[in-house]
């Protein structure tokens, strides 16, 4: 029985890094998908009243970055000192700003709207945050964003680009290949890898 359960719906979404730790680490879980017209039936057992959760033992963590730096913790993937920890939290912290821009564009139902928000992220937000990421990254130097080694913060980053980009039906990455070589590192890493080729086909 795997020691893990980790709830979710059918999709990547928030979910999706902390399935990428456990790709690294080898470690087996649970992965239970809610289909959303199931959802609210759900809801209510759930102590935040959202998803995903983590279940362990007599143990559950609710929000995704809480769950994933506590994995990325155990599983050596948080950075090699406090101060790398520090900033793979800030990294992640600064792409959730960005989320907050993609989240109106998610929620929006006026369609002329949802076309404007779309433009603006595609053409202001996306490309000013991974200007900043750009150079972030040239500071850092190597493969990674942060330190030598891949951080939980490279598999955050690729998994909320790939959403993106496919949303907003452009290549956000295009004109930063900083960025897109990140991506593309964590995307050949053989654990994650194997895990994008099983994984359940999904939009986002």
């Amino acid at each position: 029985m795997a020691e893990y359960k980790l709830t979710y719906f059918n999709s990547r979404g928030l979910a999706e890094p902390i399935r990428f730790i456990f790709a690294l680490a080898g470690v087996e879980y649970e992965d239970i998908r809610v289909e959303k017209d199931d959802w609210p039936g759900l809801k209510p057992n759930f102590r935040w009243g959202q998803v995903p959760v983590l279940q362990f033992g007599e143990q559950e963590l609710a929000q995704s970055a809480t769950i994933a730096r506590f994995l990325a913790r155990k599983y050596k993937l948080a950075g090699e000192d406090e101060v790398e920890e520090a900033r793979v939290d800030e990294l992640v912290d600064a792409v959730k700003d960005l989320q907050v821009e993609y989240r109106k564009i998610r929620m929006e139902t006026d369609e002329e709207k949802k076309a404007e928000l779309n433009k603006a992220f595609a053409e202001t937000y996306g490309p000013d945050f991974l200007t900043k990421l750009t150079a972030w990254q040239e500071a850092n130097g190597g493969t990674w964003l942060v330190g030598k080694n891949v951080t939980w913060a490279d598999l955050y980053i690729a998994n909320v680009f790939d959403i993106y980009s496919g949303s907003v039906g452009t290549d956000l990455l295009e004109n930063f290949p900083a960025i897109k070589s990140v991506q593309e590192a964590v995307f050949a890493l053989p654990q994650i890898k194997e895990w994008i080729e099983k994984r359940p086909q999904t939009e986002m």
